[in-house]
């Protein structure tokens, strides 16, 4: 491969980088196109802000949402457009809600009922029920496809398929004698009856009480506890890597409320305890409800932090959190009617149903697939499912690109990607792209469940850079705070703060104090904005650029030097023997200097003691040279959250 240019002038580095990949640089091995990038941005100074990857055209930005929402307001540029929805907001939710098209039974007297930006009383007057939001695309055009690791044959279901089903769902529970308020646990992988029985009980004003498909019998019932779940939906078996999981059999001794159970197909015979239901005698006859309209601020979901120790943080999702979600979609994921939407996933994590929302009320088509996304079926259901936005997480890239199961420009249909759940990788990230032949960009996208959505994200009319977010996601201030306590303006790390109010923001939870996690002894802004905990850190690159530091409270001391587990991981990672790992500090008795130890997790058979000692070297060269790995243990794997967070 013929060397680039070494070039000091970055906007001649990002045009060299564009003239490689849409010339013959796209088709070379990514190792090639890996180097050529590397090389090419070898002298981009800190303040040219990160390498990019990709750049909007103008036709495509005329065609995004957001490039006609600016035309709309006559708006030039996207920094403007941040700037309004922050300052305006209630203007932003009301011309927001009128393209989503909500769907209302009494519209809103004020898109704010008060002043109180912890409890701001959105969409004051207003009756709604949000599910009716979920099918104003037209009956027969295609709301989900279905693709199975077990079989290579995609099912298709329209819009009103999905409604009479929905429908049907809401009915039986209304004739099992579920009342409006009640809670109902969803358990189960996402699949399409995952989908219409979501749709079903939020339609009949039940409450979704959503749990993992990983979690432990004990864990399940706690959170049915927590959530006050007076039923369950579950399925009887599934298969996932080849290896058959009996959801049904964990349920049957522990949890005493009455379960409604999906069959693993139509001929399976299933031993029902007493009391319960299959789904097919769950549905009622009837295919039409009329939807239960409810305040905006009426639970419709419970969901769950990922803590595995503690009690986890009950947080209830309202009328209003699906905005967010749409919102978020529309604008950031730029998801229009004629996309198909995939995004592994789960109903027990928010992402979810936040897919449901986000693709559904943006009048999409969601791709579901029941198993492992991990390996070449997954990549093969995306391709014939048509898929043009892609979700992940980085743990799914890194073991895609590892194996070897998406082949060169094998998704050349995505148009967009999108990565949540946990930092992630430029070079990984740039290999995702080269799948699309360097069409698509990374959405990054971080948030949380009690946020809806995200705070920080990127958008397809900005440049993209992998590993790193573009924006403040809009409708939302944030400020960072220094380890000094000063608001950051400039470039520099420091704790991530919401700024209230916005929809989607939690306001309260079930089993914790709200006031006392988000808001107890938080700083003050700098022009005495109320400031909202979240917990992140976060460092400002130049040029509007974000990259994640990890959570403030991920942290070690080690010889008087505050480091994050993240900046090592990072570190580490980068030795080619090293598939993943974890830093952790400990303290001897529990007191303390802390040592570092880290879990790692091997591409193949290696000397520990070597490893040991290049790792060591990486870190002093890299990051501190007063950092020693302490400990270096091998596992076959990192503990994940239902979410594929490490734990």
């Amino acid at each position: 491969m013929e060397r680039s240019i070494i070039e000091t002038d970055p906007t001649k580095q990002d045009d060299l980088w564009e003239a490689f990949i849409h010339g013959d640089g796209r088709q070379r091995p990514f190792a090639e196109q890996w180097a050529f990038y590397q090389e090419n941005y070898s002298q981009r100074r800190a303040e040219d802000g990160p390498p990019l990857a990709w750049r909007p055209s103008r036709e495509l930005i005329a065609r995004s949402n957001i490039g006609r929402l600016m035309a709309e307001l006559g708006v030039e540029n996207y920094g403007d457009l941040h700037t309004w929805s922050v300052a305006e907001r209630a203007e932003f939710w009301e011309r927001t809600i009128a393209r989503l098209g909500i769907a209302f039974d009494r519209r809103p007297d004020a898109m704010i009922g008060s002043r109180d930006v912890k409890h701001p009383r959105w969409l004051a007057g207003a009756r709604l029920n949000c599910v009716d939001s979920c099918f104003q695309a037209p009956a027969e055009k295609v709301a989900v496809i279905s693709g199975n690791e077990t079989k290579r044959d995609l099912r298709t279901t329209t819009y009103a398929e999905l409604e009479r089903l929905a429908a049907r769902f809401a009915n039986g529970l209304r004739q099992q004698g579920f009342r409006q308020g009640d809670g109902i646990a969803l358990y189960m992988p996402m699949t399409l009856e995952c989908v219409a029985a979501y749709l079903g009980i939020v339609r009949s004003g039940c409450r979704v009480i959503s749990i993992a498909d990983s979690f432990a019998p004990a864990e399940v019932r706690r959170r049915m506890e927590i959530g006050d779940a007076s039923g369950i939906v579950t399925v009887d078996s599934f298969v996932r890597a080849g290896k058959t999981i009996r959801l049904y059999d964990r349920l049957r001794q522990v949890v005493p409320a009455p379960a409604i159970v999906i069959p693993a197909d139509d001929r399976a015979s299933v031993q029902l305890r007493e009391g319960d239901l299959l789904w097919s005698e769950a549905l009622g006859d009837e295919d039409v409800f009329r939807s239960v309209a409810a305040d905006p601020y009426a639970v419709t979901n419970v969901l769950f932090s990922s803590g595995t120790t503690a009690e986890p943080k009950a947080i209830p999702w309202t009328q209003l959190t699906p905005l967010k979600c749409a919102m978020d979609g529309h604008y950031h994921h730029d998801i229009r009617p004629d996309d198909v939407v995939a995004w592994p996933t789960n109903i027990g994590w928010m992402m979810g149903p936040w897919l449901i929302y986000a693709a559904l009320i943006n009048r999409a088509t969601i791709a579901l697939y029941e198993g492992v996304p991990s390996g070449a079926a997954f990549a093969d259901f995306v391709r014939a499912a048509g898929v043009t936005i892609l979700g992940t997480v980085p743990s799914l890239v890194r073991s895609w690109r590892m194996t070897g199961a998406v082949p060169e420009e094998h998704w050349s249909a995505v148009r967009v990607l999108s990565s949540t759940g946990e930092p992630s990788s430029r070079e990984d990230y740039l290999w995702l792209m080269s799948r699309t032949g360097y069409r698509a960009p990374v959405i990054e996208y971080c948030g949380g469940t009690e946020i809806g959505g995200g705070y920080i994200t990127g958008t397809v009319v900005q440049p993209a850079s992998p590993a790193t977010f573009s924006t403040a996601a809009l409708g939302l201030e944030l400020i960072l705070i220094d380890e000094a306590g000063r608001a950051l303006d400039s470039v520099g790390e420091g704790e991530l703060f919401v700024v209230p109010p916005s929809i989607g923001l939690s306001e309260t939870l079930l089993n914790k104090d709200h006031e006392t996690i988000y808001y107890s002894d938080c700083p003050v802004g700098p022009n005495g904005e109320v400031l909202r905990r979240h917990g992140d850190r976060i460092y400002r690159l130049p040029h509007g650029f974000f990259k994640a530091q990890g959570r403030s409270d991920d942290t070690m001391n080690l010889g008087g030097i505050k480091v994050s587990s993240l900046e090592l991981e990072r570190v580490l990672q980068r030795h080619d023997a090293v598939y993943e790992c974890a830093a952790v500090g400990v303290q001897s008795g529990g007191e303390g200097a802390e040592s570092l130890v880290v879990y790692v997790v091997t591409e193949t058979e290696i000397d520990l003691q070597q490893l040991a000692k290049e790792l060591n070297t990486v870190v002093a060269q890299e990051i501190n040279p007063l950092f020693k790995i302490h400990e270096l243990i091998p596992v076959d794997a990192l503990p994940r959250t239902a979410s594929n967070k490490l734990m």
